[in-house]
């Protein structure tokens, strides 16, 4: 746009002629003074337009600004410890405007990735890293930022290398950016090549899983270790296998990451349901492998932990006596993962098999048998909850395994006796139901 000022000088000029003029012809007239004349009606809000960020009401300027300040402070490098409460403010400012879309895009169009990596490689300040990280991390939620993020790679090796920084707040703003990014299918596959690359990536996740009491923390890093599973099995294979490297932190006392999975779920087991949750199908996921059931069931392997803990989990914490059949929908997602596991265990392990288990596993069959007596008449089989139908499917199996191979395991004498004083088995409609006196 081409501004003319000629114009515009010209009337300047005619009125300067008027005033003197006028001036002149009244000599002795005090001189007037005149306020300047209101701006055009809307130029204001025309202003306001051009500096806000899209739809928003977020200002162009303040932004710039407050990343010219990060630039500047950034500058400082290992002189800078703590950030000032006025600029740390701001930046958290910046951190929440990230969630909004048209600001993540015009962070994204204003280089602030470059400006923020930039950052986070000088910074010797735990809470300047965990809020940069945090920006980036919101701004992954939206898929063409995501996009964008993904394809560069500095910036991916640097997020990856933060997995082993020892500030828990950082790590966990890591790994909700790291867990959005392989949660879109887009970008996935190239997460996963560059963290199966970077060959600290396991031992760092199974440090946090093994030393962090951070419940927050422990549930990031499970969901990660979750979806990457569930995502690339050649990488599951790849850590199954993995041996303590040189610049392993602990390769004195390194454990492998099934051992690691399930010491962050005993941690989680009375902190957090929604994790243990998360931990369970990890190691789900581990068992549908030969190479991982072979690193719980091997010698030094954590198997007979993990089944003394399962059965724990199931008889102590989930179904109990007295419980509403209701209780078997919402326990229904720990209780899956937790019985597919002890099946796994069970055919590969010579374990003992307490009345506990037996009863605990008649109970969920009990509990689901109530709840399809209280089910509408004619429910299409398409509306049946197919979780749950698995979950019965597999404690029918396991219960079916256990009593078969009574004769061959080592059980009290009067684990029948018991267990008849228990239950009383009514017909119901074909099925076995089973009823607790």
């Amino acid at each position: 746009m081409v501004f003319t000022f000629s114009d515009h000088k010209e009337s300047c000029t005619e009125e300067v002629d008027d005033d003197e003029s006028s001036s002149s012809s009244h000599p002795d007239s005090p001189e007037m003074d005149r306020n300047p004349s209101p701006p055009p009606e809307g130029a204001e809000e025309s202003v306001e337009e051009a500096d806000a960020i899209g739809s928003t009401v977020y200002s162009k300027h303040w932004l710039f600004s407050t990343l010219t300040r990060l630039i500047e402070v950034s500058e400082q490098g290992e002189g800078l410890e703590e950030l000032s409460e006025e600029l740390e403010d701001e930046l958290c400012k910046v951190w929440d405007m990230a969630m909004d879309k048209d600001v993540a895009s015009f962070l994204q169009e204003f280089k602030a990735p470059d400006i923020l990596l930039g950052v986070i490689a000088k910074s010797h300040c735990p809470r300047l890293t965990e809020i940069c990280v945090g920006i980036l991390g919101n701004m992954s939620c939206f898929h063409d930022t995501c996009v964008s993020l993904s394809q560069n790679a500095d910036l991916c090796a640097v997020l990856i290398l933060l997995l082993g920084d020892s500030d828990p707040p950082t790590l966990l703003e890591t790994c909700r950016l790291l867990v959005t990014c392989v949660s879109q299918p887009d970008v996935a596959p190239m997460w996963m090549e560059r963290i199966q690359q970077q060959s600290a990536t396991c031992s760092n996740l199974c440090f946090i899983m093994r030393s962090s009491t951070n419940v927050e923390l422990l549930m990031k890093v499970g969901e990660l270790v979750d979806k990457l599973f569930d995502e690339d099995e050649g990488l599951m294979k790849s850590w199954l296998s993995e041996l303590p490297s040189e610049s392993d932190r602990d390769k004195d006392t390194h454990q492998d990451i099934t051992s690691s999975l399930l010491e962050a779920a005993i941690q989680l087991r009375k902190e957090s349901p929604e994790a243990l949750e998360v931990y369970l199908h990890a190691l789900q996921l581990l068992t549908t492998v030969h190479e991982g059931v072979q690193s719980l069931v091997s010698d030094g392997g954590c198997g007979e932990a993990l089944w003394r803990f399962l059965c724990e989990v199931v008889c102590e914490d989930l179904c109990q006596p007295g419980d509403p059949p209701l209780i078997l929908q919402e326990q229904k997602a720990l209780l899956a993962p937790a019985v597919a596991l002890l099946s796994v265990l069970h055919n590969s392990l010579q374990t003992d098999i307490s009345l506990s288990l037996v009863c605990s596993l008649l109970r969920i069959l009990y509990l689901h048998t109530e709840n399809q007596q209280s089910l509408p008449n004619g429910e299409d089989e398409e509306d049946k909850d197919v979780q749950l139908q698995v979950l019965v499917e597999m404690a029918v199996e396991l219960l079916s395994t256990i009593l078969t191979d009574l004769p061959k395991v080592r059980l009290t004498h009067n684990l029948l006796h018991e267990a008849q004083q228990l239950f009383i088995f009514t017909p119901r409609k074909g099925f076995y139901s089973i009823k607790l006196i």
